[in-house]
């Protein structure tokens, strides 16, 4: 079992991977966890009642390089429901690099297969730290370098560290 832990200037989160449903996506997350790529990212797209999407840009909205993107194992099994974690993407449903999502509803329409027979692939889940997810959540957003609901007061993953546990 592996878990994560995200530092965030709103407190900490911990995330449980569930390596063995999403193998391929728990790798390709821990690989960004220990290159450091999350350190100093953003959440950037929060929506209450929605989620929470950070990893991919800065606080000055620049977006980080990414690794080529993975395939979509969103037929896990694995349900977007609160406080489930997942993959954001493009429209190309293989195109998850580094960004990612805390479900803060139960969004069972983001759930393979999806309005476009893939839907959006779970990886883990939030095992310490709602609270800290529902501050996030309840924070005032805006528009900001073409980008909306972008948290008026940046919402910073100081750091990313992977926490094994013992079972």
């Amino acid at each position: 079992m592996t878990q994560v832990r995200l530092q965030t200037n709103q407190g900490d989160i911990r995330i449980e991977l569930d390596t063995e449903k999403a193998p391929k996506t728990c790798a390709n997350f821990i690989q960004y966890v220990e290159s450091g790529h999350y350190d100093k990212t953003i959440f950037h797209r929060v929506i209450d009642n929605f989620m929470i999407q950070g990893g991919g840009f800065m606080a000055d909205m620049m977006q980080k390089a990414t690794e080529p993107p993975i395939e979509n194992e969103a037929d896990n099994g694995l349900k977007n429901i609160t406080g489930s974690v997942a993959m954001a993407r493009t429209m190309d449903p293989h195109s998850a690099t580094a960004q990612f999502f805390i479900n803060v509803a139960d969004n069972g329409f983001l759930d393979h297969p999806g309005q476009d027979g893939w839907g959006y692939c779970v990886f883990g889940k939030v095992v310490d730290g709602m609270e800290t997810v529902n501050r996030i959540k309840a924070l005032e957003t805006g528009n900001k370098a073409g980008h909306a609901d972008v948290p008026v007061e940046p919402v910073i993953i100081d750091k990313a560290t992977v926490e094994p546990v013992a079972n």
